[in-house]
């Protein structure tokens, strides 16, 4: 197949399921938002037919012009609804999509995407196994803790406690063996996988338990129940370091840094906490306690702490000095031959954009300034060692209003 078509269909494919996943990422975790809110905002039953009939908890709400009433059962209602709506495709959906997107833009590309020679040397074909090797051994490694720990007293504590030491030794190895970008992403991968494996190893073989004990007339074990509700929980915590992980791959000089898996674990750890400041108000007001919002407060302070921790230094008097100096188009335009033409030039034009000539440079100007100076994510993993002195030279030409001469 021509070269050319093949990176059209990779980037169209690309496309549709980024999109797609997007979409089934957003109707998997507005779900699971919804039911944390739900179960942490009822309310016991006053009415004796409801307490009669096994209801446990239930809501009043307003919306879309209609009031509803949500009722939970404890364990299960005494007889089985004709009707049942299940809550997984979502799920799947969203990893599947997920996969499908990695594989089409990390795997098939594992020697650019996959690999930073400069931080580990290996062949396309170890990384590709050790880029699956994380997203399965996260996975046993989870559900190993939580098998084992969850049941102790204080276990909640003690396997989020080990789940986090997990998250961040994996955020060391992963970025000692992959590129930045990629060791991101593999991170929030890892989690993602885990959070289907539960809904796929967990939560619903945990439902269909209940409900065939249900049809055979015996007593529901609440062991189904009490499972899927804390893999549920521990979903829900991870979406928001899940997300961040996802997005960072659109910002260089977040994961290109030598300690950028310290950087990752801090954003993670910010989103965990922004999380529970959501979670924790609904159970308080059912309680009449006092929201507890200092977890935002600690998850902005950790924010602002990542920001302070990755500003640029000031410019040293040499540069300062060199600032001062007219700028040439032939200095921009030897970095530019140097850093990007490898990869954008007349033979080979990687997204369609070659650099080869001063028309050429000028024209992608904007792109070059954003991609190069600004998000730094070009040259993609820093394949052609540009400076920070370079990319600062690239941003002062632009700001001149990006001339030739």
């Amino acid at each position: 197949m021509d070269t050319y078509l093949l990176n059209h269909i990779l980037d169209y494919s690309n496309l549709l399921l980024r999109w797609a996943h997007v979409i089934t990422a957003i109707a998997w975790i507005g779900s699971s938002f919804y039911f944390v809110f739900l179960d942490n905002s009822l309310t016991r039953p006053t009415s004796p037919d409801l307490i009669q009939r096994g209801v446990g908890g239930e809501l009043w709400a307003v919306h879309g012009g209609g009031f509803y009433n949500p009722q939970k059962y404890l364990v299960a209602p005494k007889t089985l609804p004709e009707h049942l709506h299940w809550f997984y495709w979502e799920s799947y959906s969203t990893w599947l999509t997920g996969f499908g997107l990695f594989t089409v833009l990390y795997l098939f590309n594992a020697g650019t995407f996959l690999i930073d020679a400069n931080v580990h040397a290996w062949s396309p074909a170890q990384a590709i196994g050790a880029a699956l090797g994380f997203l399965a051994a996260f996975w046993l490694v989870y559900d190993l803790i939580c098998r084992s720990l969850g049941g102790r007293t204080y276990g909640d504590l003690i396997v989020g406690l080990a789940v986090l030491l997990c998250v961040i030794g994996a955020a060391w190895l992963a970025s000692q063996l992959f590129a930045g970008r990629a060791a991101f992403l593999l991170v929030g991968a890892m989690m993602a996988t885990a959070m289907s494996a539960n809904v796929f190893f967990w939560i619903i073989p945990g439902q269909k338990k209940v409900i065939a004990q249900l049809k055979a007339g015996q007593g529901v074990d609440p062991v189904h129940g009490l499972r899927a509700k804390q893999r549920s929980v521990h979903n829900t915590y991870f979406t928001l370091p899940v997300l961040v992980a996802m997005l960072s791959n659109h910002y260089g000089w977040l994961y290109m840094g030598p300690h950028n898996w310290a950087v990752l674990v801090v954003l993670m750890l910010a989103g965990a906490l922004f999380r529970h400041s959501f979670v924790a108000p609904h159970k308080a007001s059912v309680e009449g306690r006092r929201a507890p919002w200092e977890h935002a407060l600690i998850g902005t302070a950790l924010l602002l702490g990542v920001a302070f921790w990755l500003a640029p230094a000031p410019p040293s008097a040499a540069e300062r000095e060199a600032a001062a100096h007219p700028l040439r188009f032939a200095q921009v335009q030897s970095v530019i031959e140097q850093r990007c033409v490898p990869c954008h030039n007349a033979q080979i034009q990687n997204k369609g954009v070659a650099l080869h000539t001063p028309e050429r440079i000028q024209r992608h100007a904007q792109a070059i300034y954003q991609q190069a100076a600004m998000l730094k994510l070009m040259p993609l993993n820093n394949a052609t060692q540009i400076s920070e002195q370079e990319r600062q030279l690239i941003q002062r030409w632009f700001e001149m209003g990006a001339p030739l001469e």
